[in-house]
């Protein structure tokens, strides 16, 4: 199915984000699946979470083009806000038995009821706000996959289709928001979406691989360059 063209004001946005460079390489070593296996910094911050390295090691960074997973990592980020990433990804699989494991469709049908029971269910991040975006922001992620097809294909056209590959020495160099982040939360704002903002969007974008920043002393830099 061939999504229909944009329209100008999006298609600007489109071609404004494509025009977004990634940093510059830097001389560095890089160290590839040493016996010590060197992660990024955030990573070692709770090096005892077996989970919490896993996501690291397996999924963080890896490009995403399946839309269950779009829509599931858009609300674990938003629910992040004001909390750490720890505190979300210890209750995913709270999230995911509480949220029908994503699915879309089922949970753009939550009714009071079945929100009433979430904002009660004490494995999960109690915000009233957070609980009801989840239906807010499926309404708005199925409009998108009607008007393009697939989420997939809405999110890629911002890169032009490729990961935006930064090179960074230093973990204090890695940003929070960029103008790619930017384009996409107000977009995403003007859709009806909730919890978007630039911040969120950005580490949306880190998860779920359109924007590639292990450092490059990890050892996933190596691999997912060229992914």
């Amino acid at each position: 199915m061939t999504p229909p063209a944009p329209d100008e004001a999006f298609a600007s946005q489109i071609e404004n984000a494509k025009t977004i460079t990634a940093s510059s390489p830097k001389d560095h070593a890089v160290t590839v699946n040493s016996p010590a296996k060197l992660r990024c910094q955030w990573a070692n911050t709770h090096i005892d979470k077996p989970f919490y390295v896993a996501y690291h090691d397996e999924e963080w960074g890896v490009p995403v083009h399946d839309d269950r997973h779009f829509f599931e990592m858009l609300i674990l980020e938003g629910a992040q806000a004001g909390l750490s990433w720890l505190t979300v990804l210890a209750r995913r699989d709270a999230y995911r038995a509480a949220f029908d494991n994503f699915d879309v469709q089922k949970v753009v049908a939550f009714d009071d009821a079945r929100l009433a029971a979430c904002l009660a269910n004490p494995l999960l991040i109690r915000n009233r706000l957070k609980i009801a975006s989840t239906v807010k922001n499926a309404r708005a992620f199925i409009q998108i996959q009607q008007e393009f097809g697939s989420f997939n294909a809405y999110i890629w056209q911002f890169v032009g289709g490729k990961p935006v590959i930064n090179h960074w020495s230093d973990v204090k160099d890695v940003p929070a928001t960029s103008p790619l982040s930017d384009a996409i939360s107000k977009d995403l704002k003007k859709r009806g979406m909730s919890f978007v903002g630039s911040t969120i969007i950005y580490s949306f974008l880190q998860a779920t691989g359109l924007v590639m920043d292990h450092t490059t002393d990890c050892y996933r830099y190596a691999d997912l360059c060229g992914a």
